[in-house]
């Protein structure tokens, strides 16, 4: 296996012993194919990480788990990559462990080679449920959660959208966009327990109070059509659905009648381009990059890198509208 790195730097990166990584880039036997693509997929990362690889001082290694839909986890990892070569005045480097569809006994399964790894800090966006915070309270390492917090387990910080204030903001716009009219709002989140999807539809509900009836959809399935109808008193949508094609199965659903407002979440290439469209009101949006940067300095400070106290600071909701859509960047 061709590379341009040494073998200890390589381990780091893998979390793997030094022998182990020898094994693989010889093609020696007694090597399992995971462990390979775990070596094949370091090397990746150090690629992209060239920068950082190539930088003097004092380097630390951090952990990113990600468990989320694929899409979402590649936003993270390019987000954080973008972010890695401005950070000082210590090197970061970072390993990444993206879990699309994983169970939580696999999550913890990872958090457990994390905590053996020596990893110098942990950025963690996982469901708040009794096997991953039991795991991740056994990380000796300093743990930012990113997204949807885990208040429970020893986090330093929390980085990511306020999400309660973020539920309050989706009703007072749907408010304001139907003012008088009559109607019913669709509200759908995903499946699992993520603490933010739990949080925006309490704010959600706080700030709708009573004055409209909420009709909750649980993991819309992927594809159009795939809903069934909705009832037609229904007028207003907030989506805080994450999976592929989710916002279009929901505007499929409306199939041969209307809706007067759809807010959603995420700025991703599938929300941009039904704004576009005008299927979608607007979407808020928070920025990946300022949430990974604050969690990668709140990691420095927990190491003693950086002075001030460790604070949560989440980030500003950004309302954004076909009018300040950004391109479409396919890729």
């Amino acid at each position: 296996m061709k590379h341009r790195y040494r073998i200890r730097e390589i381990a780091a990166q893998a979390g793997l012993s030094e022998a182990t990584v020898d094994r693989v880039l010889h093609d020696r036997p007694g090597v399992r194919e995971s462990t390979a693509l775990e070596v094949r997929q370091a090397i990746a990362d150090l690629d992209r990480q060239r920068t950082q690889v190539r930088l003097g001082g004092h380097t630390f290694m951090i952990d990113v788990v990600v468990q989320a839909p694929a899409r979402f986890s590649a936003a993270i990892r390019a987000a954080l990559e973008a972010e890695l070569p401005g950070l000082r005045p210590a090197v970061i480097r970072a390993r990444f462990h993206l879990l699309d569809g994983a169970s939580p006994r696999d999550a913890a399964a990872v958090l457990g080679r994390v905590a053996r790894s020596g990893s110098h800090g942990l950025i963690l966006k996982a469901p708040d449920v009794p096997e991953i915070v039991a795991a991740a309270r056994r990380v000796p390492a300093a743990l930012v959660t990113l997204v949807t917090d885990l208040p429970s387990t020893r986090r330093i910080a929390y980085a990511g959208l306020d999400n309660r204030a973020a539920g309050a903001t989706a009703a007072y716009l749907i408010q304001q966009w139907l003012g008088d009219r009559s109607g019913d709002v669709l509200v759908v989140r995903g499946r699992g327990e993520f603490r933010g999807e739990a949080e925006r539809a309490a704010g959600f509900r706080a700030e709708m109070g009573s004055r409209r009836r909420l009709l909750e959809v649980i993991d819309a399935p992927d594809g159009p059509g795939a809903l069934d109808p909705v009832p037609r008193s229904v007028r207003a949508v907030y989506s805080m659905y994450a999976g592929a094609g989710g916002n279009r199965a929901v505007i499929a659903a409306f199939e041969g009648r209307g809706y007067d407002v759809f807010v959603a979440h995420d700025l991703d290439d599938e929300n941009v381009v039904l704004l576009r469209e005008r299927k979608i009101s607007a979407v808020l949006h928070h920025d990946l990059r300022v949430d990974l940067r604050r969690a990668c300095h709140a990691i420095l400070q927990a190491n003693g890198v950086l002075p001030g106290p460790v604070r949560t600071n989440p980030s500003a909701i950004q309302v954004i509208t076909p009018y300040n859509a950004p391109p479409v960047e396919f890729g």
